[in-house]
């Protein structure tokens, strides 16, 4: 069976939820990925409300929509970043309360604990997202930064992840971090150290997303590969480099979209990611979730986009051989 193609809501949760759904049914998605922002899913209602998750579904299902996996990306950075202005954009007003950096992190940990219940409640078994992190603002080593710094970075990751997924594996949840710039994991190495500061956590895993390994000089296919057992839940992302001589993969304080920048997001099968090398990597691992599109083109018009994605996706996936090519030549097998 082919792998559901799905739409990460977050980028379009300025729409209600039901125009969307509509929308995508249209479009020929499989499923929703919900982010919990908008009214796309509340958290709050999820584990208050009675009710609550069964009419998510019910709202889907009208459109001939499920829902594998929800997405807590906004919450999730505020638990480990250290915490500034910008942060008040991405949090709802109870988390945000008045932005002191203790009570902000408190607050995000105890609504990401939350984000494991309602999954749970959702007849769901991953929740993707962001971790934030204390060491990414020291990427560039100066002021000299030393080792130790960066290890008691990861160590404060890790004494504010581990109870938040504990409760996770409590409740049969897995916890896929988006390995992403400005994530306490952002390439395979980082990934490693924070498997490491966790003590291998059965309850903390990948979302992979290919664009952010391509941005950076990563092979994402060597990002599977890595962590084959924790490879949860696949975005389909596209990303492209267009250093000129004048620019860089930093993206010198230029806004997405545009043209000067190195590197920018493109609609899938637009930009420089090899998917066909991603299929057979997903498929040599036994990866059977959805492909999730998180479209970010900032030159495009969204649902063009999205709609031209979703048959994009289609058209790359495939399922893995069942045998060899020439397994009827094998006499030992007849």
């Amino acid at each position: 069976m082919p792998r559901p193609v799905t739409l990460f809501t977050g980028q379009w949760a300025d729409m209600p939820l039901e125009v969307l759904a509509e929308k995508a049914s249209e479009w020929g998605y499989d499923g929703l990925e919900l982010a919990c922002w908008g009214d796309h899913f509340e958290v709050d209602r999820a584990v208050s409300e009675d009710g609550y998750c069964r009419g998510r579904h019910d709202l889907l299902a009208k459109h001939g929509l499920k829902c594998w996996a929800i997405s807590n990306h906004l919450v999730g950075q505020a638990v480990s970043d250290p915490i500034d202005a910008r942060h008040q954009a991405i949090l709802p007003e109870r988390v945000w309360g008045d932005g002191g950096q203790d009570g902000v992190r408190e607050r995000a940990a105890q609504e990401m604990k939350d984000t494991a219940e309602a999954a749970k409640r959702m007849g769901l078994c991953v929740v993707n997202g962001f971790t934030g992190s204390p060491v990414w603002h020291k990427l560039y080593f100066f002021p000299p930064t030393s080792q130790e710094e960066i290890d008691a970075g990861y160590r404060e990751f890790a004494q504010l992840w581990k109870p938040i997924l504990d409760e996770f594996e409590k409740r049969s949840v897995g916890f896929a971090l988006e390995v992403h710039p400005s994530e306490i994991a952002y390439d395979i190495h980082t990934m490693q150290r924070a498997l490491e500061a966790l003590d291998h956590h059965p309850a903390f895993g990948v979302n992979f997303d290919p664009s952010h390994a391509q941005w950076q000089g990563l092979d994402p296919v060597k990002l599977i590969d890595s962590f084959t057992d924790r490879i949860w839940h696949v975005h389909v992302k596209d990303c492209a480099t267009t250093l000129d001589g004048t620019n860089s993969i930093l993206g010198g304080h230029m806004a997405f979209g545009d043209h000067r920048r190195g590197w920018d997001f493109r609609s899938p099968g637009r930009g420089d990611v090899d998917f066909e090398a991603i299929i057979r990597a997903l498929n040599r691992i036994g990866y059977k979730g959805p492909l999730s599109v998180e479209w970010e083109d900032s030159v495009m018009d969204r649902e063009h986009g999205a709609s031209e994605a979703v048959d994009f996706v289609r058209g790359i996936d495939f399922p893995p051989a069942g045998s060899a090519f020439d397994s009827a030549f094998d006499k030992e097998k007849q």
